[in-house]
Formats: C-alpha cells, structure tokens, sequence
C-alpha cells in the first residue's frame, strides 16, 4: 500500500484513504500560500480604490455633494488617477470617473469637480 505525505509538510497521513493533509494547520497553510499572490493583487487594488473614494468623500464638504478640488491636492493626498470603478458620460458628452459613489470630473487649469451620487 502506497504511503501519502502531507501536501504541505511531508509527513506521512494516517486515516482515510482520501486525506492530502496531516491537520488543520497544514490545510489552511497550504491553501492560504496557494491563492495568496492572486488575492494579493485583488486586495491591493481594492485598498487603492477605497483610499481613492475617501480622498475624493473628504474634499467635498459636510452635507454638499459636489466641490472643487486642484489635481495637486488630489495627488498630494495619494491619489491614483488610473484607479476607478466606472465611468458616466454625460449628454454633454462630459465623462465622470467614479470610485464607489464619488466621482471627478476635469476641468480646465488641472482642476476637477468633486460630486457624490445622490441616492
């Protein structure tokens, strides 16, 4: 009869036929090293994209929904331009980027128009 090891520390399994790990430990070990880089990446743009979205929420004050803001601002406070969750065009044939429910808009002079989504 062939002996299975651990996936994960290579010590020999006892019990059913079937098991890839010695316990516990060693399953959630080996898994969390198996999907971290692509969780990685995922969990570092959604950290971006909410640091984004409270940038843009702590520019526009306390009960407005739109300001002003100049592009140095917004890069000063870490900002990251090629970050958003989508994108609105306007009739006028304005485009709006949006992190979350707060959006920018570019003006003329590296300016841009801070607005919020009304529910």
């Amino acid at each position: 009869m062939e002996n299975k090891t651990c996936l994960n520390c290579g010590e020999p399994i006892r019990g059913r036929v079937d098991k890839k790990f010695c316990d516990d430990q060693c399953r959630n070990n080996y898994n969390y090293h198996q999907y971290a880089d692509a969780n990685n990446l995922m969990r570092r743009i959604n950290h971006t994209l909410k640091k984004n979205r409270n940038i843009l929420e702590s520019l526009i004050p306390q009960g407005e929904d739109l300001a002003k803001a100049p592009k140095e601002k917004l890069v000063r406070e870490g900002f990251q331009f090629k970050y958003s969750t989508h994108s609105y065009e306007t009739k006028k044939g304005s485009v709006y980027t949006y992190c979350y429910d707060y959006g920018y808009l570019p003006l003329e002079g590296d300016w841009f128009l801070i607005v919020r989504v009304k529910e």
